[in-house]
């Protein structure tokens, strides 16, 4: 069984940065796609950004240029660098464990149980 822990969220103005990160237990990690979601207020939960094994990334167009996925393969952990954060940016940020590149939540198989990211203007 999949256990997925995610932390780094919390409370910051517009404009500055967080870090979130994942770390992923009970499976082996490496070949595993990893991916970031949110999930605002009366909204449904929205890929953020995904990384493969081979490090082969992808982003949500609302985050490009300001958020950078990153994993540690030895450590079991993937991370969120969120940076230019901006009030959109206010969710429940999940990670995910997956097999596929879709950036849908269908293609994800494991789930975090979110941490809260608020920032406000």
């Amino acid at each position: 069984q999949v256990q997925l822990v995610e932390s780094g969220g919390g409370l910051v103005q517009a404009g500055d940065s967080l870090r979130l990160s994942c770390t992923a237990s009970g499976r082996t990690f490496s070949w595993w796609i990893m991916g970031w979601f949110r999930q605002a207020p009366g909204k449904e939960r929205e890929f953020v950004a995904r990384i493969t094994w081979t490090d082969n990334t992808d982003y949500a167009d609302s985050v490009k240029g300001r958020f950078t996925i990153s994993r540690d393969n030895a450590k079991s952990t993937v991370y969120l660098q969120m940076n230019s954060l901006k009030p959109e940016d206010t969710a429940v940020y999940y990670c995910a464990l997956g097999s596929s590149t879709v950036p849908s939540t269908n293609a994800y198989n494991y789930w975090g149980q979110g941490t809260q990211v608020t920032v406000s203007s």
